[in-house]
Protein backbone atom coordinates (compact mmCIF):
# COMPACT_ATOMS: atom_id res chain seq x y z
CA UNK A 1 0.00 0.00 0.00
CA UNK A 2 1.25 3.47 -0.89
CA UNK A 3 2.15 5.96 1.81
CA UNK A 4 -0.23 8.71 2.87
CA UNK A 5 0.53 12.18 1.55
CA UNK A 6 2.62 13.99 4.19
CA UNK A 7 0.70 17.30 3.94
CA UNK A 8 -2.70 15.58 4.01
CA UNK A 9 -1.69 13.50 7.03
CA UNK A 10 -0.59 16.63 8.90
CA UNK A 11 -3.86 18.41 8.09
CA UNK A 12 -5.84 15.37 9.21
CA UNK A 13 -3.90 15.12 12.49
CA UNK A 14 -4.46 18.81 13.33
CA UNK A 15 -8.18 18.71 12.41
CA UNK A 16 -10.56 19.94 13.94
CA UNK A 17 -8.28 22.57 15.49
CA UNK A 18 -7.36 25.66 13.43
CA UNK A 19 -4.20 25.48 11.32
CA UNK A 20 -2.09 27.90 9.34
CA UNK A 21 -2.00 27.02 5.64
CA UNK A 22 -0.10 28.47 2.72
CA UNK A 23 -1.83 27.72 -0.57
CA UNK A 24 0.20 28.52 -3.67
CA UNK A 25 1.62 32.03 -3.79
CA UNK A 26 -1.54 34.00 -3.03
CA UNK A 27 -3.40 32.49 -0.08
CA UNK A 28 -2.17 32.27 3.49
CA UNK A 29 -4.21 32.20 6.65
CA UNK A 30 -5.94 30.37 9.46
CA UNK A 31 -8.12 27.51 8.23
CA UNK A 32 -10.51 25.25 10.12
CA UNK A 33 -11.60 21.96 8.59
CA UNK A 34 -15.24 21.01 9.10
CA UNK A 35 -14.58 17.51 7.84
CA UNK A 36 -11.50 15.50 6.91
CA UNK A 37 -11.15 11.85 5.96
CA UNK A 38 -9.00 9.35 4.16
CA UNK A 39 -10.33 6.74 1.73
CA UNK A 40 -7.34 4.40 1.73
CA UNK A 41 -4.65 6.90 0.58
CA UNK A 42 -7.02 9.50 -0.92
CA UNK A 43 -7.61 12.53 1.30
CA UNK A 44 -10.67 14.80 1.21
CA UNK A 45 -11.57 17.71 3.45
CA UNK A 46 -13.78 20.77 3.52
CA UNK A 47 -13.39 23.90 5.58
CA UNK A 48 -13.12 27.65 5.81
CA UNK A 49 -10.54 30.40 6.17
CA UNK A 50 -10.74 33.03 8.89
CA UNK A 51 -12.04 36.33 7.49
CA UNK A 52 -13.35 34.71 4.27
CA UNK A 53 -16.92 33.54 3.60
CA UNK A 54 -15.85 31.08 0.90
CA UNK A 55 -15.88 27.29 1.27
CA UNK A 56 -12.61 25.46 0.62
CA UNK A 57 -12.19 21.85 -0.49
CA UNK A 58 -8.97 19.89 -0.23
CA UNK A 59 -8.07 16.64 -1.97
CA UNK A 60 -4.96 14.73 -2.88
CA UNK A 61 -4.00 14.49 -6.53
CA UNK A 62 -4.38 11.23 -8.44
CA UNK A 63 -0.66 10.46 -8.01
CA UNK A 64 -0.88 11.41 -4.28
CA UNK A 65 1.88 13.98 -4.81
CA UNK A 66 0.05 17.10 -3.61
CA UNK A 67 -3.03 18.41 -1.82
CA UNK A 68 -4.97 20.64 -4.21
CA UNK A 69 -7.41 23.30 -3.08
CA UNK A 70 -10.71 24.47 -4.56
CA UNK A 71 -12.58 27.58 -3.46
CA UNK A 72 -16.27 28.48 -3.83
CA UNK A 73 -17.45 32.02 -3.16
CA UNK A 74 -20.76 32.28 -1.31
CA UNK A 75 -22.23 34.11 -4.34
CA UNK A 76 -20.33 32.06 -6.94
CA UNK A 77 -21.68 29.48 -9.33
CA UNK A 78 -18.89 26.94 -9.04
CA UNK A 79 -15.52 25.92 -7.76
CA UNK A 80 -12.23 27.58 -8.67
CA UNK A 81 -8.88 25.79 -8.36
CA UNK A 82 -6.65 28.02 -6.23
CA UNK A 83 -3.45 25.98 -5.87
CA UNK A 84 -1.63 23.37 -3.80
CA UNK A 85 -1.09 23.40 -0.06
CA UNK A 86 2.54 24.47 0.29
CA UNK A 87 2.76 24.29 4.08
CA UNK A 88 0.75 23.35 7.17
CA UNK A 89 1.46 24.58 10.70
CA UNK A 90 -0.33 23.82 13.94
CA UNK A 91 -1.55 26.95 15.70
CA UNK A 92 -0.66 26.78 19.38
CA UNK A 93 -3.20 28.46 21.62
Amino acid sequence: MADLNRVAKRMYNIHPKPMRLVVGDDIEGTFTLDSAEFFQTDFQAEGSREGDDAVYRFTTTEDNDAVIVGRQDPDGDGWQMVGNVASVERIDS
